[in-house]
Order: structure tokens, then C-alpha cells, then sequence
């Protein structure tokens, strides 16, 4: 596999895409972290810290539709740069303002958020035109993926460390002026410039009316609860332990958790319907989370965070398949959106939450709460078993088509489906 990713990286346009992309989404990636830190910083509490983050959280669900709407009219440049630069304002806004007035702060962190730049989407979308090949487009979602994860492992630490050599207002100031760059580089890309999107069947519902999908998202709902919350348990247990960088380090392992699941998910093929394997996943997803209830000492909290990570994202790389096998014909794209959306709200629930948790009773509380979210995406997926196992069509996967412009082929699962 690491022959095949050098391959597409030498392709023309490939690794400042994928580079520009990554660090172009460094400030949604580290985004809840920080929020939380600058907040703890100005003397706010858990509640308001999850708060604040769970607003962050639902204005990006509601602006990634929206602007990846804008993206299909407009063009790529037209709409990411843009929102890039106004997504960062409003972070800048919140660290010049700090919390001095809560009205200011809430309007910042969801200005930030509602204009965050559907940067992944568009990869996904030029994916396609840059590589050609179907293979190649799909080993360029499973090097994706991983990308992703080695991003989402660093992010947090580079975070704690300009909070350290500065303050997290500074974080937060540099993170975001990092990411209007990453943003700049894809749109004055030759590909990003052309691309233009396809014609797509339009319906009141949309990718909605399936209930599979429903399903789906109802399940994903609550894998987002449970990440969420583990962003403000983790600050209360480096609390606890009286250091700040504690917080950086369990959430770079939980990371590299998902790296090493993701990568190990990716390198083979599967057997079978890939609904069944997802319970199975999830429900060791599940399993992973209830240890951290126990807050051992840091060296064995960091191992437990590692071992709550490796199944996240083989649980997101199989929900990408289903995605394709139960969102109507022309609607992928759509149905995508709407996962990451439904994704972003439970993260945001999972903020909220946690915080009255740690103050209610504890930082064990808090983590129990990412516990309870993986059980309970458990029961969904277990409780509509019978409308998950008829997908009601054959998914059809073809290199550049509109319908498959977020990656709907999972990295390592061959669907025997032949275009």
C-alpha cells in the first residue's frame, strides 16, 4: 500500500492538494480544543468551556451543507478562500474579545463555525480529475483517511504548544491564520480553479427519504456524543492532574489510535455485508470507551486513550460504503454532507453535556458520558438491523462521477459492483 501512495503523490497537483487540504482544516481539527482551553484560560467554566465548543460545533453542521451547495453553484475559490478568511475573524474575534461579553464570544465561535470551508468535501470532489483512475481515486480516499488521522494526532499537540511558548488566545490567532494559507494554496491550484460541478437530481427530501440512511445518521449521532465529550473530560483530567499538557498528549493518542486502526482497516479487503460489520465495529468502539471511565494515571490513561481511538475510524471508513448502498440514486453527495453534519451536532450534544458532567460529579462522569454514546449507537444500529440489511439498490461507484464525489467506495472493501 505505501508503494501505491507514493504513486499517487508524485501524480501532478496530488500532495499540494492533499497538504493544502489538511492544513487548511487544522482549525475545525483542533477547534473544540482550543475553544476549550482559551476558555479555561479566561477564568470560564466547564459548562460554559462545553457550551461554547457545542456552538462552535452546531454552526459548523449547519454551515458545511450550505456552503457545499455554494461550492456546487459557485466554484470552489469563489466560496472556500472566502469563507476561510471569515471563519477565521470570527476566531479572531473571540481571542481579541475574550469573554468579557458572553454575546460576543457565542456570535464568534458560531461565525467561525457556520463559515468553517468544506475543504474535505472539495478533495473528494477533485480527487477524480487529478488522478483518473478509479483504483487510484480510491487509494487516494484510505491515504486520505490516514492523513486525517496523523493531522487530528498533531493538531491537539501543536495547539498545547503554542499555549505554552504564548497563551491560548495566540493558539487560537495562529491555528486559524494557518489554515487560511492551507485554504489559499487548493483554490489557486489549477484543478481546484476548474473543477466544476455535475448536474444532480434534485428531490424535497433529498438523500433523507431513505430510511437506511436514517438510520445511519440516528447511529452517528451518537458516535459524535461520544468524541465530543471526551474533549471536555479530557481537560478535567488534566485538571486534575495539574498539567496542561496531559490534555495534549490523551487526545494525540486517542488519534493515533484511530491512525493505527484506520491504516490497518484500509490495508485489506472485506467479506460480507458491510451493515453487519459496522455493528461489530461500533460495539467494539463501545468497548473501548467505558475504560476511561476508570481515570487511572496519566501513562496508563494515554494507553487507554490509544485503545478508545483504533476503532473510530475503521466505524467511519465502513459507514462510508453504507452510505453509498442506502442514499437514493444521485444523492450521495447529499447523503455525505448530512453525515458529517449529524456527526458535528452529536459532538456538539457531547460537549455540552460533559460539562455539567464534571461538575455534577466528577471527571469519571464526563468520560462516562463518551461511554454511553457508544452504547447507545450500538442499540440504533441493533434496533434497525431489518431496515439496514435492504439498501434498496446497487451502489454504483465510478471515478469522477457526481455521485461520487465524497468517496462513498470504503478504502479496503471490494462491493463486487463493476462500472
Amino acid at each position: 500500500m505505501a508503494a501505491g501512495y507514493l504513486d499517487i503523490l508524485r501524480t501532478r497537483h496530488a500532495a499540494r492538494l492533499l497538504a493544502g487540504t489538511l492544513v487548511g482544516r487544522l482549525p475545525n481539527g483542533t477547534a473544540h480544543i482550543a475553544i476549550v482551553l482559551f476558555t479555561r484560560a479566561e477564568g470560564g467554566s466547564y459548562t460554559l468551556a462545553g457550551a461554547l465548543a457545542a456552538a462552535y460545533g452546531l454552526a459548523t453542521a449547519v454551515g458545511q451543507p450550505l456552503l457545499g451547495r455554494a461550492v456546487d453553484l459557485y466554484g470552489q475559490p469563489r466560496v472556500q478562500l472566502p469563507a476561510a478568511v471569515v471563519s477565521a475573524l470570527g476566531m479572531a474575534a473571540l481571542a481579541l474579545a475574550g469573554l468579557g461579553s458572553l454575546p460576543v464570544a457565542y456570535a464568534a465561535v458560531v461565525v467561525a463555525g457556520v463559515f468553517t470551508p468544506p475543504l474535505e468535501g472539495g478533495l473528494r470532489a477533485l480527487w477524480p480529475t487529478v488522478l483518473g483512475c478509479e483504483d487510484r481515486v480510491h487509494r487516494a480516499y484510505a491515504m486520505d483517511a490516514v492523513a486525517q488521522e496523523i493531522m487530528f494526532t498533531v493538531g491537539p499537540l501543536l495547539v498545547t504548544v503554542l499555549v505554552s511558548l504564548w497563551s491560548p488566545a495566540a493558539a487560537l490567532l495562529v491555528i486559524n491564520a494557518i489554515g487560511v494559507l492551507g485554504a489559499l494554496s487548493v483554490v489557486l491550484s489549477e484543478p481546484s480553479r476548474a473543477w466544476r460541478s455535475a448536474p444532480r437530481e434534485a428531490h424535497w427530501l433529498g438523500a433523507l427519504r431513505s430510511p437506511g440512511l436514517l438510520a445511519l445518521l440516528g447511529a452517528f449521532f451518537f458516535v459524535g456524543v461520544a468524541l465530543g465529550s471526551i474533549t471536555v473530560a479530557g481537560v478535567a483530567y488534566a485538571d486534575d492532574h495539574g498539567r496542561e499538557s496531559v490534555y495534549g498528549w490523551l487526545m494525540a493518542a486517542l488519534g493515533l489510535g484511530a491512525l493505527i486502526g484506520g491504516a490497518v482497516y484500509g490495508a485489506r479487503q472485506w467479506a460480507g455485508a458491510p451493515e453487519r460489520r459496522l455493528r461489530v465495529v461500533v460495539a467494539l468502539l463501545a468497548l473501548g470507551y467505558l475504560p476511561l471511565m476508570l481515570t487511572p494515571g496519566v501513562p496508563a490513561m494515554t494507553a487507554l486513550a490509544a485503545l478508545a481511538g483504533v476503532f473510530l475510524a475503521p466505524a467511519i471508513a465502513c459507514s462510508f460504503i453504507v452510505v453509498d448502498r442506502h442514499a437514493p440514486q444521485g444523492t450521495v453527495t447529499e447523503a455525505f454532507s448530512w453525515l458529517v453534519t449529524t456527526f458535528g451536532v452529536g459532538a456538539a450534544a457531547g460537549t455540552a453535556v460533559a460539562g455539567p458532567a464534571v461538575e455534577l460529579g466528577g471527571t469519571a462522569w464526563s468520560f462516562a458520558v463518551a461511554g454511553a454514546g457508544g452504547v447507545a449507537a450500538l442499540l440504533v444500529l441493533l434496533a434497525t438491523g431489518r431496515v439496514l440489511a435492504d439498501p434498496g439498490r446497487t451502489p454504483a461507484v465510478v471515478a469522477g462521477s457526481e455521485n461520487d464525489r465524497n468517496g462513498a467506495a470504503e478504502p479496503g472493501f471490494s462491493s463486487g459492483h463493476k462500472a
